[in-house]
């Protein structure tokens, strides 16, 4: 496989991360990514576990904590504004051991900038269709240009165009709920804190991190089989628009915000199951392989592992075939454990009742008030950890070809 020429459809965390473990292999990676560039906005994420010896072995777990966003504290807000409860903001994010939070826009320029000299990529362009033969894949790009690779990875998230186009089936699972984040002006003035709204059915929340004039604003609500509506800009708007129509708080200003926002992002909360994600020459990764929906915390620091994973196996003597079964014999039970987290973290994020929203608050208010109250989120914490660390993680950087 020395010098091998591998397509990767994607230049998110997992797909730059795979070109910058290929190219230190000896591969010949090239990355295609629809987008015109890099994609700069996103959601803060958390790199945790054994996603913090990953980055470490690339060289950048430095930089990533110089980038953090330096949460201080989390409030739970009413209707009237008024603060229900407040914590520290790592025990609210459920990170120890040496987590790292940062912006997602923040993390793939500098795992892109790993790669941006000696990997060819390729914006505005991606994979119309695959044709694979015993020695090689013929693909036809958007752009109407043919090439032939000897591999082709998908990491083009939970929509994958590469799972569409190699594997039958729709692998996608709807969670019941819908998601959608973007921009916002600061009004509210935070310094490095976020605020969180619950209503019945539908949460709204707006946090600043360091660095930064602007604020972020999440909504996470009830909703299933959201469709065709949400592929448009206009849809996007109607459907956040209906889902918090007559919401408390600071709930319609940030709906205009959103409405205007350049950078609004609006998806259903779904995850991807899939009984084997390779097929031939092409093989999956992150989000396009085993999506865990942004409830489950998870999604960036399985893209990191999973790079890695694939990488090191394809550096090792055998070919294709047994890197790519001992890939996912590897990373498979990971994933799982981390894909549980998302069903159950999302039934606390978002309540079902005014009923249980009314309970929810109380027992915050009055628990913010009693000593020890950080201890009630240990439970969640703890579990966050154990699928974080679900992994026995080799170290590919030694070319430790016997394990």
């Amino acid at each position: 496989m020395a010098a091998a020429r591998v397509l990767i459809s994607g230049a998110g965390i997992a797909g730059t991360t795979l070109a910058y473990w290929l190219a230190a292999e000896g591969f010949a990676p090239v990355v295609v990514e629809r987008a015109p560039a890099l994609r700069p906005g996103g959601y803060k994420i958390d790199v945790r576990g054994a996603a913090l010896a990953v980055v470490e072995r690339m060289g950048v777990l430095d930089a990533i904590r110089e980038a953090r966003t330096d949460m201080q504290e989390a409030f739970i807000v009413d209707a009237k504004g008024r603060k229900a409860a407040a914590m520290d903001a790592d025990t609210f994010g459920g990170r120890v051991h040496g987590d790292a939070e940062i912006h997602r826009g923040a993390l793939a320029r500098l795992i892109h900038g790993l790669t941006a000299d000696t990997v060819e990529y390729r914006f505005g362009d991606s994979i119309a269709s695959l044709e694979q033969d015993a020695d090689g894949i013929d693909v036809v790009f958007e752009s109407g240009r043919s090439e032939r690779f000897d591999l082709v990875a998908g990491a083009d998230g939970l929509h994958s165009k590469t799972r569409r186009a190699a594997f039958e089936g729709d692998h996608l699972v709807d969670l019941g709920y819908g998601v959608a984040s973007c921009t916002v002006p600061n009004t509210l003035g935070l310094d490095r804190c976020e605020m969180t709204y619950v209503g019945a059915g539908r949460t709204a929340l707006v946090y600043n991190t360091a660095g930064s004039d602007d604020a972020t604003a999440l909504f996470l609500w009830t909703a299933s089989g959201l469709g065709d509506e949400r592929r448009d800009r206009e849809g996007q708007v109607k459907v956040l628009q209906d889902a918090y129509a007559g919401e408390g708080w600071e709930v319609p200003k940030l709906l205009e915000a959103a409405a205007d926002a350049e950078d609004l992002y609006l998806d259903p909360l779904a995850q991807v199951r899939m009984d084997k994600w390779s097929q031939g020459r092409v093989v999956l990764l992150g989000d396009a392989a085993h999506a865990a929906s942004a409830a489950s915390g998870q999604g960036t620091s399985l893209a990191l592992v999973g790079a890695y994973v694939l990488a090191g196996e394809l550096g090792r003597d055998g070919g294709h075939e047994r890197a790519f079964g001992a890939y996912e014999e590897r990373m498979r039970p990971f994933a799982e454990a981390n894909q549980a987290l998302g069903p159950k973290n999302v039934k606390s994020m978002v309540m079902a009742s005014e009923a249980q929203v009314r309970f929810g608050i109380g027992f915050l208010r009055l628990a913010s008030r009693l000593p020890g109250k950080d201890r009630l989120m240990a439970p969640v914490v703890k579990a966050i950890h154990r699928a974080a660390t679900a992994i026995d993680l080799p170290d590919y950087t030694v070319h430790d070809r016997e394990k």
